[in-house]
């Protein structure tokens, strides 16, 4: 990745710049000396991701992650010493877009910091779709993925995010499918649901790029306020197509185009949200002779896509909540 430095301590820097150093899939783009430099050097060469400190004189890590969010969306990493004692200052940042928080690492490197902070990049690094960091870098990295030939679908809107993190949860490491979601956010707030996502469940979770195949063991979430589409050569893309559709993006266009266009095993999954995106969808993939489930009232934060989907009965199976992942890995076997 190309990797913007904001940070007005030399030595500091020279610690990042080490640990860096270690993986030499990253590349530094530029340092800024603080924070009001910082925004300056995204607007004019944005990198992949930018490691902002928080104490800076003329402009700290908040507003400079505030005003870089607002003018040129980027993965932010808060990296500065003694987070834990700026706790709040941490939440101020990640409420602004800052995706993750650690503290630099020594020059000594006895502190084990270096570690942590290539390990958080690594995280970033599937959430924004940089898979090109070698995944034996770092202890926990992950298998290479592999493209699959079984496909589960997700929607979910109002409550979502909750319930998507249960469902997660609960499947195992070694799942032997592709897991797509689409979930009613804007794409302001999806990267960062995704990196939340992923610290809940066993499996790696990131945004869905344009043009990449669905990967068994990966869970790929809709990141733009387009509509994410399977196309007939099996990769996805992103469209604005159709324009009258309210959600964007619209489980139901995903759906279809599973109906359309996948040839192998899925499973579609309707969780709590308000409307009824997604249930003709889900009816059309029951039609086609996929699974279908849909979750059920008692276990719904908001009863209104799950309850129009029992309406069509487009789903084969209406569950509570608890019983949906288990039942996913029955079903696949």
């Amino acid at each position: 990745m190309r990797i913007g430095i904001v940070n007005d301590m030399p030595l500091a820097v020279e610690a990042i710049r080490r640990a860096l150093a270690q993986e030499p899939a990253h590349r530094i783009a530029w340092v800024a000396g603080d924070g009001a430099e910082g925004v300056a050097c995204c607007q004019a060469d944005l990198p992949d991701l930018v490691l902002m400190d928080l104490l800076m004189p003329v402009m700290d890590g908040v507003e400079a992650t505030r005003r870089i969010m607002a003018q040129t969306p980027c993965a932010v990493l808060i990296v500065s010493v003694d987070i834990e004692q700026y706790v709040n200052r941490v939440f101020e940042a990640m409420g602004h877009g800052a995706l993750d928080a650690v503290n630099t690492p020594s020059l000594t490197g006895q502190s084990g910091g270096a570690v942590e902070l290539l390990r958080k990049i690594h995280n970033i690094g599937w959430l924004i779709g940089q898979s090109s960091i070698r995944q034996t870098s770092l202890s926990t990295a992950s298998p290479s993925p592999s493209a699959a030939r079984r496909l589960l679908a997700i929607g979910a809107s109002a409550g979502g995010p909750a319930a998507l993190a249960l469902l997660l949860k609960q499947l195992p490491r070694d799942f032997n499918a592709a897991i797509m979601l689409v979930q009613h956010v804007d794409e302001v707030f999806a990267a960062g649901m995704a990196y939340w996502l992923a610290g809940e469940a066993a499996l790696p979770v990131r945004l869905a790029r344009d043009g990449e195949q669905p990967q068994t063991g990966v869970v790929l979430l809709a990141g733009t306020n387009n509509h994410m589409r399977l196309l007939r050569n099996g990769t996805l893309t992103y469209t604005e197509e159709p324009r009258s559709h309210v959600y964007r993006p619209s489980i139901d266009v995903f759906f279809d185009s599973l109906v359309e266009h996948w040839t192998g095993e899925a499973i579609g999954v309707l969780l709590t949200g308000m409307g009824r995106d997604g249930a003709q969808g889900l009816k059309n993939m029951r039609s086609r002779g996929f699974a279908t489930i849909a979750q059920n009232q008692a276990s719904c934060a908001v009863y209104g896509m799950p309850k129009a989907a029992a309406e069509l009965q487009a789903a084969k199976e209406i569950l509570a909540l608890e019983r949906i992942a288990p039942r996913i890995v029955e079903l696949f076997g």
